[in-house]
């Protein structure tokens, strides 16, 4: 199980969202790759970025910030926001990044994802960012009339390395994990999935570490990290200790 600190940029600041209003961010830190380099000094292992501008103008938006953090770190990274055709694919796997995420491009072109899969075995991943059980699109402006099931069925067998799960209602608020919507589609499916939206606690990870839950791959923690609510050090002593 692989918690993944988030890194989420907006005008190449780390800044971190409420139900993905880019009108309600909160800036954390004006150095992404000094925030990067304080979680690999941390212990983490497997770093989680989102190019939010990218996400509104799909196309990479904050680059020059990514590039900064592949410099500051060694750990794989995997990075969504504005990836949304093959020319883009490339390039930021060509620059370092592990594993990309594509979401808009998901829904809107599944074709994509399925050939990018195939080339790039491992590499790419799928965000569901759900809003009441539906998939939202273009940052989250956008609400999709399809459910993550029937995205995520799509991509069964084109080699897709894990699904992203967010629940909207939850990001950034600090309500716990949807686990329950999470584990259904982890039960599913074969791809590896990914719990994300409103981590607020140890409890969390306590909940992730269940026998209910240990199908998924980890999650995505931020803003309890960022505000001080879950200590690094006790959390990934919690996971490596179940291991």
């Amino acid at each position: 199980m692989i918690l993944f600190p988030a890194v989420d940029l907006k005008n190449g600041q780390c800044v971190r969202l409420e139900q993905g209003d880019m009108a309600r961010a909160t800036v954390f830190n004006l150095d992404p790759a000094a925030q990067a380099a304080s979680f690999a000094a941390q212990g983490f292992e497997y770093l989680h970025v989102v190019d939010l501008d990218g996400a509104f103008a799909g196309k990479p938006m904050n680059a020059h910030a990514v590039e900064a953090m592949l410099k500051a770190v060694t750990m794989p990274v995997q990075l969504g926001g504005g990836i949304r055709d093959l020319e883009t694919i490339e390039a930021w796997l060509a620059k370092g990044i592990t594993r990309v995420i594509i979401g808009t491009a998901a829904v809107r072109d599944p074709e994509l994802v399925k050939g990018a899969a195939k080339r790039f075995p491992g590499r790419v991943a799928v965000g569901l960012d759900a809003r009441d059980g539906k998939v939202a699109v273009e940052g989250w402006a956008e609400t999709s009339h399809v459910t993550a099931l029937e995205i995520a069925q799509r991509f069964e067998d084109a080699g897709v390395a894990a699904i992203i799960f967010t629940d909207i209602a939850r990001d950034g608020l600090l309500k716990g994990l949807n686990l329950e919507a999470t584990i259904a589609l982890a039960d599913r499916f074969s791809i590896p999935v990914i719990a994300s939206g409103g981590f607020a606690s140890i409890d969390d990870v306590k909940a992730l570490l269940e026998p209910r839950a240990r199908k998924l791959a980890g999650a995505i923690v931020g803003r309890a990290l960022y505000d001080g609510r879950l200590d690094p050090a006790a959390a990934l002593k919690l996971i490596r200790s179940a291991a």
